[in-house]
């Protein structure tokens, strides 16, 4: 009897012990941008044909902030990245009411393998509360987080229009908190440092530990380990992250490894891999993989950072792998969807 090329790789991925039981995917995605910066991007189901047989599960949402186009500064040049242009980016909160609607759209099947989060917020706003709210309330079924948003960010914070996002206003908080209510997971872009970097400690780590200290009843995902483009870990990094892993009071933290500029930081010689695994085959659970491409337009295009971090799977065992690629995710988001319907279940009609 002839076997389908799923079954294959089904079988394969379970006997290196990389796959979950029952599953032909390699990997799931925690992180991925369905629009760019101004909002262009794949249908939801063009994402689904490019995960295909190899991405079985994906956190999808938009990008909460769209670039102007400034004629006056790009004269025709129309600029769709916030490298390319100096003119400000504002919230787009249609984004969220665009992912819903194509994911409705979708068969059951379909929906099943997509964890939409909510972005379109602006996280410095006392009200950014009551968009999350408004969007559960009028999208039922769909979303099971926030994020990614972003409060400190390498050159896009200081691009935003209106007062910048941080780590000590009270909106924060109160967004944190609500998520924590409802069940929400969270995905948060924060910087744990300046792109100059400050002496001793960085300059943004003590208020982050202090604003997930805060919320031990919220699911948090810190985007890139506090990394960026510019932002690179200190020799002291890995040490720095160990003291929240290590600490039962951030048991409710746990870190992506999204984004290709990230991976150039951890595949950066072979002492800094091995630093990295040894890490990661400490706290197997508190890791997850995601790719951070932004509105791809190829399977290869959402594989890029994964396929980046070969020499770091090749570290790994197979339990660790595992547990990074794919079932971290699963633990997580399957528990976060759930709690958020359970929320949905409990409101009053309106």
């Amino acid at each position: 009897m002839k076997t389908s090329r799923a079954a294959s790789v089904a079988c394969a991925l379970l006997l290196a012990g990389i796959a979950e039981p029952g599953s032909a995917y390699e990997l799931n995605d925690s992180h991925v941008h369905l629009t760019n910066y101004i909002q262009e991007g794949p249908t939801l189901s063009r994402l689904l044909e490019f995960m295909g047989d190899r991405i079985g599960r994906a956190a999808v949402f938009g990008i909460p902030l769209q670039q102007k186009w400034d004629a006056f500064e790009t004269g025709e040049r129309a600029p769709d990245y916030y490298l390319l242009s100096d003119s400000e980016l504002y919230y787009y909160s249609f984004t969220d009411a665009v992912l819903a609607q194509q994911f409705l759209r979708l068969p059951p099947a379909s929906r099943d393998r997509l964890y939409p989060l909510i972005s379109g917020f602006n996280p410095s706003d006392m009200y950014a509360v009551d968009h999350v709210r408004r969007v559960l309330r009028m999208y039922p079924g769909v979303f099971c987080g926030i994020g990614e948003f972003s409060i400190k960010k390498e050159m896009v914070s200081a691009k935003v229009a209106g007062h910048a996002a941080s780590l000590r206003n009270p909106a924060l908080d109160r967004l944190l908190s609500f998520a924590g209510e409802v069940g929400l997971i969270v995905l948060v872009h924060t910087d744990i440092n300046a792109i100059q970097p400050t002496p001793g400690r960085p300059a943004h780590l003590e208020a982050t530990k202090a604003v997930f200290r805060a919320h031990k009843d919220t699911t948090i995902i810190w985007a890139h380990t506090g990394l960026g483009r510019f932002v690179g870990p200190t020799p002291d990094h890995l040490a720095l992250l160990a003291e929240i892993l290590d600490d039962p009071a951030y048991a409710h933290v746990n870190l992506d490894i999204s984004w290709n500029e990230v991976a150039k930081w951890v595949v950066a010689g072979d002492a800094r891999l091995d630093a990295w695994a040894a890490l990661m085959k400490r706290h197997p659970d508190r890791f997850l993989f995601g790719s951070d491409s932004v509105a791809p337009r190829t399977q290869a295009e959402q594989l890029r950072t994964f396929v980046d971090y070969q020499r770091l799977w090749d570290r790994l065992d197979a339990v660790t792998a595992a547990k990074v690629k794919s079932e971290n995710f699963a633990r997580l988001f399957d528990a976060a969807r759930a709690r958020v319907r359970a929320w949905e279940a409990r409101q009053p009609p309106e």
